[in-house]
């Protein structure tokens, strides 16, 4: 990736159609903790995704964070997430057990994949793979 983000901007590719994927990337409150952060849903028209999607980049197997240095899938990008923020609160304080330890992030991601396919499924939305051509 390029470093068009400088070394304190970060972007968050996330499934802008899923419920639980938009209240997650707004339950994070990014910009107090980490600085500019620019929120981009797989759904939308934005060239990069073709990008990402050319680099073999799977944006249904979750969300993508890209940093200048760095890019961070599924798992690896809540880790990355978790080890940003601070653990003010009790909600905030459960998510860093949980997603600062990386063997645990990876054992449980799989099955918030699978609660977003269902959701998906239920409101009869496409893969966000079918939108990115």
């Amino acid at each position: 990736m390029d470093d068009s983000y400088g070394s304190h901007r970060v972007l968050i590719v996330y499934d802008g159609d899923c419920y639980f994927c938009q209240a997650y990337v707004n339950f994070l409150r990014l910009e107090q903790a980490i600085g500019p952060v620019e929120l981009l849903s797989a759904r939308s028209d934005d060239a990069r995704l073709n990008q990402f999607a050319s680099q073999g980049i799977d944006l249904n197997a979750g969300m993508l964070v890209v940093t200048a240095l760095q890019m961070h899938v599924g798992a690896d990008a809540m880790h990355w997430l978790a080890l940003q923020l601070p653990a003010t609160g009790t909600v905030e304080r459960l998510h860093a057990i949980v997603f600062q330890r990386r063997w645990l992030a990876r054992l449980l991601y799989p099955t918030l994949r699978l609660g977003r396919r269902l959701w998906l499924a239920l409101r009869r939305l496409p893969p966000v793979s079918d939108r990115v051509r």
